[in-house]
């Protein structure tokens, strides 16, 4: 379950209190009257079933609540309650398969920004994938992958183009775009530096190796990514965030990048070429995947919506 806290004006909390004592998903409901300092309202508490969350904050929101005040969502760990129970199997639907999209658009739009924390995740990722190019170690380039952060912003360009969000698309387009420019760039100035240096020299990547993969372009290519897409949205809409671990190992995003920084400095260019395609395909892949499934979950949100209509008051 959810814990939901709404503060609100005065003049919004019978409608809001409203909203939550009428909704068979709500229970423990709590009235904090004048408790807000700011801005200045109620507070108003429930215990609210996930696959029921959507759809009382729609009504909220509707109510102006947003705006004049505030709402926020926690996660319950453990309820004992016969109420919550009984809310739990009267909601709804089933929690697994509940989109907050609330929820969603601001955990997307948290991770799709461009910040020193995202860019030292991605610059590692890449430097371990070049690691693994030149050593052809696949463990390696699997560590590189897992370390990866790409997959916030690939979601959140999938979340912004289904809600409309164009905001969101363009700073996860930025994250996704400059973030990868300057990892390659600077795991291309370590891959030189090593070169240099004597650690290696064109045969790292000349002739056959185990992580030839990386490169080599083809329909599995495709196939893997838009599963992994799918597999990467059903995630995060479902809270089970244990399935992105198997994401991230999936898809050659990362390793590609890494790829092409060495390939450029020993000159290998059509294997340039050839990882900038894995790269591309991989990020397209997933986000025309991700894209799919959140419209089939919004449809069958809006079919839900048709059925079981809640209005404010």
């Amino acid at each position: 379950m959810l814990r939901l806290r709404a503060v609100c004006p005065p003049e919004s909390s019978k409608a809001a209190l409203d909203v939550l004592q009428e909704h068979v998903g709500a229970t423990h409901v709590v009235l904090f009257p004048g408790a807000a300092i700011q801005p200045a309202g109620d507070v108003i508490e429930a215990d609210v079933a996930r696959e029921a969350a959507d759809e009382i904050l729609a009504v909220l929101c509707s109510l102006g609540i947003d705006h004049t005040g505030g709402i926020t969502l926690d996660v319950i760990d453990t309820v004992m309650s016969d109420a919550a129970d009984l809310a739990e199997r009267d909601a709804p639907g089933e929690a697994a398969d509940a989109v907050v999209w609330e929820e969603l658009v601001s955990r997307t739009g948290e991770e799709s920004r461009l910040n020193a924390t995202y860019l030292a995740f991605l610059i590692i990722a890449c430097l371990l994938a070049a690691v693994g190019v030149i050593t052809d170690s696949p463990i390696t380039i699997v560590g590189a992958m897992v370390v990866g952060p790409e997959f916030g912003p690939l979601a959140a360009i999938a979340v912004g183009l289904v809600r409309g969000r164009w905001d969101l698309v363009r700073r996860a387009s930025l994250a996704l775009g400059l973030g990868f420019v300057v990892a390659i760039a600077i795991t291309a100035g370590g891959t030189w530096l090593g070169w240099t240096a004597g650690l290696f020299d064109a045969s790292a990547i000349v002739g056959d190796h185990q992580v030839d993969f990386v490169y080599e372009v083809g329909p599995w290519s495709l196939i893997v990514a838009v599963l992994a897409g799918a597999a990467g949205m059903l995630s995060m809409t479902s809270a089970k965030s244990a399935a992105l671990v198997g994401v991230f190992i999936s898809v050659t995003t990362v390793p590609a990048a890494g790829y092409i920084a060495v390939a450029a400095i020993l000159g290998e260019w059509q294997k340039v070429l050839d990882s900038a395609g894995q790269l591309t395909i991989n990020l397209l892949g997933i986000v025309v995947a991700a894209s799919a499934v959140l419209m089939v979950r919004r449809s069958r949100r809006f079919a839900n919506d048709a059925v079981r209509p809640l209005s404010p008051g």
